[in-house]
């Protein structure tokens, strides 16, 4: 039996609630400019994660787990700004920069284990 990659799985349910952030500023804030780049970033973590399931060599996969760590900050910075300019409120932006945060910590550990050999 295949087992679950945890990051897969964690990085599609995270983009799942930034299409629905990103649903919520258009609709009840008029924030077009500012849900069309979390929407990009936040849904980059994943299709990452996924391109590098699927890479060709060790390098190949650490370059796609680099740029989803990337995309991650990206997305820290757009929350904390959505956070700090009142388009989400504190209960909310704190539930998605901890799951940010968690997969910036899942993401690190990968890379590092992958470029120390240890994966």
């Amino acid at each position: 039996m295949k087992e679950e990659n945890v990051v897969l799985q964690k990085s599609y349910a995270f983009a799942v609630r930034i299409v629905r952030l990103s649903q919520f500023l258009v609709k009840d804030k008029q924030a077009f400019q500012l849900a069309d780049q979390i929407r990009r970033s936040g849904t980059s973590i994943g299709a990452n994660m996924e391109e590098a399931v699927g890479g060709q060599s060790r390098k190949d996969f650490v370059s796609k787990c680099s740029i989803a760590y990337k995309e991650t900050r990206e997305t820290h910075y757009w929350l904390r700004l959505l956070r700090d300019t009142d388009y989400i409120d504190i209960p909310q932006s704190h539930s998605l920069l901890l799951d940010c945060e968690e997969l910036l910590k899942i993401l690190t550990a990968i890379i590092r284990s992958t470029k120390s050999g240890d994966a």
